[in-house]
């Protein structure tokens, strides 16, 4: 596809070859754990502490994630597939070279965190909270984002593909190369302000007509 000029940079996205990876037999996860080409399948991580824990080369296949701590953890050139549950603590962590697929998650803290080449690809993740946090070549594809924050972040090179995003929250974002023409529908509840270095179309100004008038004091009568 020819890129126009105006068109933003496109993400980057991860190549992940995961070698052949051995199954998870561990009781549970460990505070700073050390995880190496490992396949957590099933597994029910429900309340457990995680916090500065290190995955490698792992998948992680319908696993739970309710209240799972794993603030500060790091997820590097790994599949989190089909995960699920509520209040997942994610504070800080990095995820770099990670693919997501198929996630049902609500609550998830990600405030502080680093995203770098990263895709989320299918599923719902209901009131996201990003704040404060960097994403660079980040992709949200064929998902649904109810309420994402992304009070405070940084985002370069991120792009909105076939998603529906509802009442996102870009308050003191900062955005470049951010392509938006993939929502659908592009609700925006805040940082209206912020949003330049992203990349809206015709159609979606139109949609936005009235809450840029509203936000600009603007009477349309």
């Amino acid at each position: 596809m020819v890129r126009n000029a105006s068109d933003p940079k496109p993400a980057r996205r991860p190549e992940l070859r995961l070698p052949a990876l051995e199954p998870y037999g561990g009781a549970g996860l460990e505070p700073d754990g050390d995880y190496d080409g490992l396949e957590f399948r099933g597994t029910d991580l429900t309340g457990q502490d995680g916090g500065g824990a290190r995955f490698l080369d792992c998948a992680l296949a319908s696993c739970t994630l309710t209240e799972t701590r794993l603030g500060h953890a790091r997820f590097l050139d790994s599949v989190l597939g089909s995960v699920q549950g509520v209040g997942t603590d994610l504070a800080e962590a990095t995820l770099r070279d990670v693919e997501v697929t198929e996630p049902r998650l609500g609550g998830v803290q990600l405030h502080g965190a680093v995203l770098e080449r990263v895709v989320v690809r299918g599923g719902k993740l209901d009131f996201l909270n990003l704040r404060t946090a960097r994403l660079r070549d980040v992709v949200f594809e064929n998902c649904v984002l109810v309420e994402p924050d992304f009070g405070g972040a940084r985002l370069e090179r991120v792009e909105f593909v076939g998603c529906a995003l509802k009442g996102a929250d870009f308050t003191a974002a900062t955005l470049r190369d951010v392509d938006l023409r993939g929502a659908e529908p592009l609700e925006i509840a805040g940082g209206l302000d912020r949003l330049s270095g992203a990349v809206i179309s015709p159609g979606q100004l139109m949609d936005l007509a009235a809450v840029f008038a509203a936000a600009l004091g603007v009477k349309v009568v």
